[in-house]
Formats: structure tokens, sequence, C-alpha cells
């Protein structure tokens, strides 16, 4: 749907909320983490991921009947909670099914999955509006959702004693907000996840300005490289270590910016969605198994939400100060792309830094 939802937004009569779409959906992701990330470590992976899901069905099937803009803007809000509960508890349970010697190659392997989705999804949903309008595409997001909670019944618990839900659990004290071994995966997110937020919330219209009506080219593009870097370079992290990965994704997402900052055709846009498919398609896996090698088994979930909490602070905040940036003018393309570079630059120089001194796991 995100390719789709700017012009949806606009339709409804709320252009200038548009950094509101993704900041929203962040929000709540963010807010929800700390909660996942303990239920996670005591209910169990596989409730928190079914609930994540369930968020997402009755989400979609709600945008065709909360038509006006403050009823969009609270259904991203409330639909946040998905991306807050499903990959923290999916991260975790790709943890616990393999070697910590193949972490690396886990974490692609589930990023694979995510991009086979993310390249195809936004592609139909542009299809959907175009051939049938936007209420098609909401009802098949929901369908595709609840294929998700389908598939999520069958599979096996791997938390060794999962407790009974309780209210109680709902609890969360300051100590369990975040957890301190992720604070290097975490601020390396914040910095990188900065630029998702901005291509999300501007690249659509970019792909306007420049004549390709169906956005969801630009994110099928990016998606596919990340799925092919990631089938590449699956274990290459579990050899050469997490932190050479990484660098070597900043300076990958230090070009993909200076493309799309400049970028005044279709051609350079997507050259540039290529470059930084590949850059995304590095960092994420690489990330979730940095922040998992730092943690205890005991803390596996907390700490992979909070590595979460800084990307949802990231990609929010990305959201809102290029939404800030554009105002709706083309011309401001290359000052909103320019950001997320030179954040990527900084990246590199810490990462450089942290390379060079030894990293105490937990």
């Amino acid at each position: 749907m995100i390719p789709e939802l700017p012009g949806y937004l606009t339709m409804l009569g709320g252009a200038e909320y548009k950094g509101l779409i993704i900041a929203l959906f962040t929000l709540m992701a963010g807010i929800s983490r700390p909660f996942s990330g303990k239920l996670t470590d005591t209910v169990g992976r596989v409730p928190v991921m079914i609930f994540g899901s369930l968020t997402c069905v009755v989400c979609s099937l709600l945008y065709p009947v909360l038509t006006s803009v403050a009823g969009f803007l609270f259904l991203r809000f409330i639909h946040g909670f998905s991306t807050g509960f499903k990959p923290t508890a999916t991260a975790a349970y790709g943890a616990d099914v393999v070697h910590e010697s193949r972490r690396g190659e886990a974490m692609g392997a589930l990023a694979i999955g995510y991009t086979l989705g993310s390249s195809v999804g936004p592609v139909v949903g542009s299809y959907f509006v175009a051939r049938y309008g936007y209420d098609t595409m909401f009802y098949a997001s929901s369908i595709f959702a609840l294929g998700s909670v389908v598939i999520l019944y069958n599979v096996k618990e791997t938390l060794l004693e999962p407790e009974k839900f309780r209210p109680h659990l709902l609890r969360v004290k300051r100590n369990e907000i975040f957890e301190k071994t992720a604070l290097l995966p975490a601020i390396t997110t914040v910095l990188l996840c900065f630029s998702i937020g901005t291509v999300l919330t501007i690249a659509p219209d970019l792909s306007e300005h420049l004549g390709l009506h169906n956005k969801g080219i630009f994110f099928a593009f990016f998606t596919i490289a990340s799925l092919v870097i990631r089938f590449l370079t699956g274990k290459l992290s579990d050899k050469i270590g997490r932190i050479p990965m990484l660098i070597m994704s900043a300076f990958a997402l230090i070009i993909a910016m200076g493309i799309l900052a400049f970028a005044n055709s279709v051609t350079m846009m997507l050259i540039g969605s290529v470059i930084y498919g590949l850059s995304w398609g590095v960092s994420t896996p690489t990330i979730t198994a940095w922040t998992i090698d730092l943690a205890s088994p005991e803390t596996r979930g907390k700490a992979i939400a909070s590595m979460y909490i800084a990307l949802e602070v990231g990609i929010g905040g990305g959201a809102l100060v290029s939404a800030a940036i554009y105002q709706n003018n083309p011309a401001n393309f290359i000052y909103a792309f320019s950001l997320p570079g030179i954040l990527a630059i900084i990246t590199t120089l810490l990462l450089y830094k942290w390379n060079k001194r030894p990293i105490i796991k937990a």
C-alpha cells in the first residue's frame, strides 16, 4: 500500500499531512516495541507474531470505512502495532532455530521472505488502484495478511517455557524499555533508517514528477536489488564480521542518496533505487544479527525490540523531516535526499571507529 498512500491522503484532502503516513505508523511501532519484546521473551514468539499479522488484517479492512483525513491518520497510528510486534518475534524465532555460527545467514533468509513480499506488493497495489480503485488494494492487503495468520497457527513455539498471558505482563519497568547491549546497533539503525523514512515519504512524488506513474516500480527495483544481494551475502557477515558489512552498506547508501538527490530522469532514479536496495539488503539482516550477537539468550526479544525502537525513530524522523524539507516542491528533492546521505557518512565514520576496538558481549 505504501506507494499509493500519499496519493490516497491527497484525495481525502490531507496533502499537507503526507509526512504523518509513515511517522504515525512508526510512532506506534516504537511505543509498542518494549511490550512486544517483553511478551516475546515471556508469552512466546508465535502469539506475538500472530497479533502483529492480525493487526494488518483489521486495519486494512477499516481503511475503506474510515475515509476522513482524521480516520485515515488514526488507522495509520493503530496499524503501527503490526510492525511493533511481528518483526520482533520473527527475528527472535529465527535466532532460536539456527546455530549462532549461521545467524547472519538466518537473518538474511528471513529478509529474503520480507523482500519477496515487498517487491511484489507495491507493484500489485499500484495496479489495483489504477484498475479497480483504492478499496480493492486495501482488501487485497487484508487477505494477504490473513494468509500470514493461517500459516503462523501451524508454527511450533520455540520459547522453552512460555507463560500464559496475564495483564501484568503489559507493565513495562523503566529498565525493560531498552536493552543496553543493543546501543551500538541502535545508533547505527537510527542513522541508516532515516533514509527509508525519506524514501517512503517522497519517492512516490519523485516518480510522479519524473513521469513514472506506477509508483510501485521504484519500490520494485529497490526490493529486487535488496533480494538479489541477500541471496549473495546472506552468509558473508558470518565470515567477515558485522561491522565491515555495515561499512559497505553505508557507503552504498551515500552513493544512492546522491543519485536520487540529482535524479532528472526515470533511468537515473531507478539506478538510485537499485543501489539503495543493495545497501538496505545488506544492512537490515546484518544489524539484526549483530544485535542478537551482543545479547544474552534471555534478553534476545528485548534486544531486538530495542533495535527496532531505533528503527522506528530513524524512519519516523526521516518521514517527518523529509516532508518538512520537501513541502510538495520538486525543487527541494535535492535537499531532502542529501540529508540521509550526510547521515550515512557519519555512520561510516562511527563504524570505522567501532571496528578498531573490541565490543564486549553481555
